[in-house]
């Protein structure tokens, strides 16, 4: 299905800013539909400006729904829905006609106009239709709605909705079945729907909240022995279009205020509320869990850190070659894990930039070489989960070790590591310029414990492919291919 921003680019003659403002619209018209109980699309004029083109389309969640198709896209003639034209000509809403009974289900059909500010041109129409099927004698509560719905729509119309300067919304902003308050332009409260006054019963209110002033009912609840939040009192009393949380005896609720502005001035606000206790608890679990996680490692990194130093010392003690030399390939090793912990010690998740790991061993292995051997990476690694990122360096140690010591031994050269990634496989293949594989070298009879290490790491435990050649060149090149996730 094309995006909004598909069809408005191919069929319309809207600039960036009509754009820009109708994705605002959108991104916030489910506010729109619920307290409407009622389906809105958006219609706006194509380039010749004889047809109107569906760019978007909402359904209620308070009340069921007259359209079961998705219409988005679809084109009719100027015309075909006089409401429309109407809207668009007299730029006002047209409520006017009889139900609509073409569906077999009586439908009252409503238009709002569009508009950018309220000098502005109209730049769409917003077709309302409400299924008047399950019509009955209206709550105090679904009045309050549509009452709600009829101001919003009003500054639609004048271009007051959506706000320009709204700041961004938090995780999820609060619907309105979670909770509802309408406020009177002096901040107390005229309705409370039943989830709202609940909300406040769970931060500790005994008394009823309609007639009361929200922001100083809401500050004695929450903050009683420190600084009121300034930022609370706005968003409490309707003031200005934001959203912010309060907290008491271990109750978490979300505010968001929509200021009512019609007909130039502030008639109220409506208050929306959401008790996100249970989500942040689960949040803070999370990032306990995650701090205890860096925790883990940098204990380990600590832990293989004395462990290779200890491997050293025993190293310097030992009269034999072999056994040193043993030893201090146990160091790279073990030294190669410690870097994988140190990094994720850092990282809030179980993910790694390998770049940084693999510069790291790269630098080790320099160090550590007898000839003068320069190595160079080209292209990246990306991000790899934890369980890959481990074995994938030590694959990575012993390669470069390999090329190091038994590639050029006492003579110069140059390594690369030659890297391409997509979304679910890296690719990547050391080679040197040394003096290459011996004639009669076979990969599954070789008594290097570095390649059987590779060969184990690689084939065994990431599923991957291995090869080892001879290049015309001179040298030896050894590729790798390995299934990871994308990061």
């Amino acid at each position: 299905m094309p995006t909004l921003s598909d069809l408005v680019s191919r069929h319309t003659a809207l600039d960036s800013a009509g754009v820009d403002w109708i994705h605002s619209l959108v991104s916030d018209w489910q506010l729109l539909a619920d307290l409407s109980f009622a389906d809105l699309i958006l219609w706006v004029p194509d380039q010749s400006g004889t047809r109107w083109v569906a760019v978007a389309q909402m359904r209620p969640t308070t009340g069921p729904t007259v359209y079961h198709d998705d219409v988005v896209g679809m084109s009719i003639p100027t015309g075909e829905r006089p409401l429309i034209d109407v809207a668009w000509a007299e730029h006002r809403i047209c409520r006017e006609g009889d139900p609509d009974w073409s569906s077999g289900v009586p439908v009252r059909e409503e238009t709002i106009p569009v508009r950018r500010d309220k000098d502005g041109p109209i730049i769409g129409v917003i077709q309302r239709s409400t299924n008047l099927s399950s019509a009955r004698t209206p709550s105090r509560l679904e009045l309050t709605y549509l009452q709600s719905a009829s101001d919003l729509a009003q500054m639609v119309a004048e271009g007051r909705f959506p706000f320009a300067e709204e700041e961004p919304i938090l995780v999820r902003s609060p619907r309105v079945g979670d909770g509802l308050l309408r406020l009177d332009k002096a901040g107390r409260v005229t309705y409370a729907s039943p989830n709202a006054l609940s909300a406040y019963r769970r931060l500790g209110l005994h008394a009823d909240l309609v007639g009361a002033d929200l922001g100083k009912t809401t500050a004695d609840l929450c903050y009683s022995d420190e600084p009121i939040n300034e930022d609370l009192m706005v968003v409490a009393s309707g003031r200005a279009p934001r959203e912010t949380e309060v907290e008491n005896g271990g109750t978490v609720v979300q505010l968001r205020a929509i200021p009512l502005i019609v007909g130039g001035g502030r008639i109220g606000a409506l208050v929306l509320i959401r008790d996100v206790t249970e989500l942040r608890r689960r949040e803070r679990e999370l990032l306990t869990k995650d701090a205890t996680i860096r925790e883990i490692h940098h204990r380990v990194k600590n832990n293989l850190q004395t462990v290779a130093a200890l491997l050293r010392l025993q190293a310097r003690r030992l009269n034999n070659p072999e056994g040193q030399e043993a030893l201090n390939e146990a160091v790279r090793r073990v030294g190669s894990i410690a870097i994988v912990h140190e990094i994720l010690a850092q990282m809030p998740e179980e993910m790694v930039e390998f770049d940084d790991i693999a510069d790291r061993v790269i630098a080790m292995t320099a160090e550590v070489a007898v000839a003068q051997v320069a190595i160079k990476r080209v292209g990246s690694f990306g991000v790899l989960p934890a369980a890959v990122a481990t074995p994938i360096a030590m694959v990575l140690t012993e390669l470069l070790q390999n090329a190091v010591e038994h590639g050029f031994a006492h003579s110069s050269g140059n390594v690369q590591i030659l890297v391409s990634r997509d979304a679910d496989r890296l690719e990547f293949t050391v080679a040197d310029d040394g003096k290459g594989l011996p004639e009669d070298f076979d990969l599954e009879a070789t008594g290097s414990l570095g390649l059987q290490i590779v060969r184990t790491l690689v084939v065994g435990e990431l599923s991957g492919r291995l090869g080892v050649a001879r290049r015309d060149s001179g040298g030896t090149e050894v590729s790798l291919s390995i299934p990871v996730q994308s990061g």
